[in-house]
């Protein structure tokens, strides 16, 4: 399959042709800023559907308008017809076409420079008028509230706000991409003016609380829930405006004679994830919780898990390897401890269900008194 896209260079264009060039069965055709439109007439060669992303939003002059948008959809309609052939073309406006301005006249009688084609033509046409789009790759500082709040944020810039309580509609770029490209494979979208889903809706005021959060979870550890909805979307896009010199960033080590002690991740309702080590012969732990849970998971080395209920004393010991893996829940009422038997480093991942909490850390001292079993490495 042949595609034409226009503007591939630009922010929607650029994300569409890296999906594209994912698959093998197809090839991509570009029309940029720099190319004449005549050019147009050898590009559509062959082509099988086209993505008209082109578009001019922040020209010099007024003219540009008219020019970029308006006159360079009617030359592509033009070339399109000189083909002899029905090429389905997807078609980016936007929600401005229906304001009383230069941009948003030029986008709608482009809509309808296209429309018109269609009727004449045959060749389905699809139209989106977008709202603001966000994502990977999206310029700041130009015409998008979120890549300019991303970018400054992230880079430790002032942002500026004249109404926190204004509602924006968003929509994400892998959202927007998926959309295109199931229409291109055919799925049953009618031509004509089209939607995209979801679109989101957020204030001003609450984009910039929720970016500062993703900034500050860096230094309290605390992570937002960034697993679905607009908080997933809205983290990559924050990531991505992140200088490759802060992808990492430092962690505190607590240590003492026993190994480290080191977290790593906070959730607000899903608990807390670190890991320790222990030196050879080194116990660990050694207390009860009354409510508080924790999964243990051995990286690396051989450990024994010991445990005693706090009132039947009833004893249970379990023995794990890190070439094994095996995940060993506390449970509450058992008092419990970890000890390393073998003869190197032992190094732990911890997941607790609660945030530590040090005026009420759930946790109470009662040494299992045991003796331990032989080296399990031997």
């Amino acid at each position: 399959m042949k595609i034409l896209i226009t503007g591939s260079n630009g922010f929607v264009g650029k994300n569409l042709s890296m999906h594209l060039s994912e698959r093998k069965e197809i090839e991509v055709v570009t029309f940029n800023r720099d190319d004449n439109p005549v050019s147009l007439n050898t590009k559509l060669d062959g082509v099988d559907f086209i993505f008209h992303l082109a578009g001019v939003n922040r020209p010099k002059n007024i003219e540009e308008f008219t020019v970029g948008n308006s006159d360079l959809t009617s030359k592509l309609c033009q070339s399109i017809i000189r083909t002899k052939r029905l090429i389905p073309t997807v078609y980016t406006s936007s929600v401005q076409a229906e304001q009383d301005s230069p941009y948003g006249h030029s986008k709608k009688n482009s809509e309808k420079i296209l429309m018109d084609f269609s009727a004449v033509s045959g060749s389905p046409v699809y139209i989106f008028r977008l709202p603001n789009v966000f994502g990977k790759w999206c310029k700041p500082n130009y015409n998008s509230v979120v890549a300019t709040f991303c970018y400054n944020i992230s880079h430790d810039l002032p942002i500026k706000i004249h109404d926190s309580a204004a509602v924006m509609r968003l929509v994400y770029i892998d959202d927007l991409v998926k959309h295109f490209l199931s229409i291109m494979d055919g799925a049953l979208v009618e031509p004509g003016f089209n939607d995209v889903n979801p679109v989101y809706e957020l204030t001003v005021g609450d984009l910039a609380k929720k970016l500062k959060l993703y900034k500050d979870s860096r230094q309290n550890l605390l992570t937002e829930p960034v697993g679905i909805g607009i908080d997933r979307v809205l983290y990559s896009t924050y990531l991505s405006y992140l200088e490759p010199e802060v992808f990492s960033y430092e962690l505190t080590k607590h240590k003492d004679s026993r190994g480290v002690f080191v977290e790593m991740l906070k959730t607000k309702n899903s608990g807390q994830f670190s890991y320790f080590t222990a030196h050879p012969g080194i116990t660990r732990g050694g207390h009860y919780h009354h409510t508080k849970t924790e999964k243990f998971l051995v990286i690396q080395g051989y450990a024994l898990f010991r445990f005693r209920h706090i009132i039947s004393d009833e004893i249970y010991e379990i023995k794990i390897s890190g070439d094994a893996p095996s995940v060993v829940e506390t449970v509450p009422g058992w008092t419990h401890d970890i000890t390393n038997i073998g003869k190197d480093d032992l190094v732990v991942m911890l997941w607790a269900n609660e945030n530590f909490d040090r005026e009420s850390p759930d946790t109470y001292l009662k040494p299992l008194e045991l003796p331990l079993l032989e080296d399990l490495s031997q």
